[in-house]
């Protein structure tokens, strides 16, 4: 027999061999692996044993909306800890602490924010909250209310005023009314937001986003066009400002204040010869709290509406109480807003139903009885449920009942039992605010409107409708 005869087999059984240890390697790799996931699972096992968990799953964990009724859930899926917190002193340690977000979670934000206080980390999250802390004292928001009082008023005459006797999306027009209030307290910016196109565009475009952010699909592309779009209206602000302070005397007249509002604060930090205030961070922060400030306290006050319409009894106890203080709601002060507390009472309840508002990078360790010393690792995930947390049966006994006594003066709880603004040090710098704006906003709309839900349309992400019918 010829040698070329022989070559075809002997080069088949050549490649035969190699593929046999190609899948014997391939099987040890595996095995290897699967051993690799197995101990891992053990040792979370291990690890998270003191926290109470549902069985755990392999493939999708556990669940039921029944968790959330409980203090600390584990949910472990595979090798990944998942561990939901709602419980008041679980809460206070894990906002105790100023380490970083998850970037896997927090990094669509980026393109759209910035790396704000929302996002910062150690130093520069105190550095920056140290910096902004100074345009939300007292005496600046006192004349705020003004501003606020005027944009409620411009959005009852422009658009609810022709939507009395009906039922209306409130949340858009709110929208519109939080963005004007922001714009003209706390960046100086006094044209009418409320008929501006170019606003009614922003408004849409932080719509889009909160929609295409957690959907992560194709739309990517349009989430990157609504960035773009939001970006122009805060850079379009911040060059009118800077032109205003460009004018000869502007810039010592505004210095000579006592106090300077948020924009101005972050325009006189990038001035300073040596600041590392970067035109990045100004940007980010205004991103920031354009977002923070208009659209939850919108979310906010929509709900709040929403479940004063839902609770009728309430809503009129709430009516008498603003009717004897407010004669003409042209006349609304800051003592104004210490001078109804049931209707405060009520704006706290609904915001524990309805609250507007990460994975670790090192481990956390809890303190707490029979938790003593059970550490969390690094690169598990660690929600933090508020609505959890506001329907914690433990702390909020009939917690579906509309019970603004909670709130009662006197009461007490846990002080991380109630955190519709976070808290520690992620908790919002703009929330005193955020909750002068929402007593203005329900104050004067129950001023001269009467409130019901639409039975035929509830809450969703299309809107909250509302019946309107004007107080004579």
């Amino acid at each position: 027999m010829s040698v070329s005869e022989l070559s075809p087999t002997r080069a088949l059984g050549s490649v035969s061999g190699l593929l046999q240890v190609v899948s014997l390697l391939g099987l040890v790799l595996l095995l290897l692996k699967v051993a690799q996931l197995y101990l891992r699972r053990q040792w979370l096992l291990k690890t998270l044993h003191q926290f109470p968990s549902p069985p755990p799953n392999w493939l999708c964990g556990y669940n039921e909306l029944q968790a959330l009724l409980k203090r600390v859930e584990t949910y472990l899926s595979g090798t990944m800890a998942i561990v939901l917190i709602y419980d008041s002193d679980y809460m206070n340690v894990v906002l105790g602490r100023s380490g970083p977000k998850s970037l896997n979670i927090y990094r669509f934000l980026i393109p759209w924010i910035g790396t704000g206080l929302l996002l910062l980390e150690g130093q520069m999250l105190f550095q920056h909250w140290w910096m902004l802390t100074p345009a939300f004292h007292y005496d600046i928001l006192k004349p705020y209310m003004g501003h606020m009082a005027h944009s409620v008023q411009r959005i009852q005459s422009a658009s609810l005023q022709d939507n009395q006797d009906s039922h209306v999306e409130i949340f858009r027009h709110v929208s519109l009314m939080t963005l004007d209030t922001i714009m003209k307290c706390t960046f100086s910016f006094q044209c009418s937001i409320q008929t501006d196109r170019n606003s009614k565009s922003y408004i849409q475009a932080v719509r889009d986003l909160n929609n295409l952010i957690y959907r992560l699909t194709p739309e990517g592309h349009w989430n990157y066009w609504a960035c773009q779009l939001t970006h122009q209206h805060t850079d379009a602000m911040i060059k009118e400002r800077k032109a205003h302070l460009q004018k000869e005397g502007e810039l010592e007249k505004v210095r000579s204040r006592r106090h300077l509002d948020f924009l101005d604060i972050l325009l006189f930090t990038r001035m300073q010869k040596g600041s590392s205030f970067s035109d990045v961070d100004l940007h980010a922060e205004v991103d920031t709290f354009m977002f923070k400030g208009h659209d939850t306290t919108a979310s906010g006050i929509s709900w709040i509406l929403y479940t004063l319409a839902s609770h009728p009894v309430h809503q009129q106890r709430c009516q008498e109480e603003i009717q004897s203080l407010l004669v003409d709601d042209a006349f609304l002060f800051k003592d104004h807003l210490d001078q109804i507390p049931y209707t405060t009472m009520c704006i706290k309840e609904a915001l524990r139903l309805y609250p507007p508002v990460p994975k670790l990078s090192k481990p956390i360790t809890f303190h707490e009885g029979r938790f003593s010393l059970s550490s969390l690792p690094r690169r598990n995930h660690l929600p933090l449920s508020f609505y959890g947390l506001h329907h914690n049966p433990k702390v909020w006994p009939n917690l579906e009942v509309f019970d603004p006594s909670w709130f009662a003066p006197g009461s007490t709880r846990h002080s991380h039992a109630f955190l519709p603004f976070s808290g520690g040090f992620r908790n919002f710098i703009g929330k005193q605010f955020s909750m002068n704006e929402l007593k203005v906003a329900v104050a004067l709309t129950l001023l001269r409107f009467e409130l019901a839900p639409d039975p035929s349309r509830v809450p969703s992400k299309n809107g909250i409708y509302l019946w309107l019918r004007k107080i004579l």
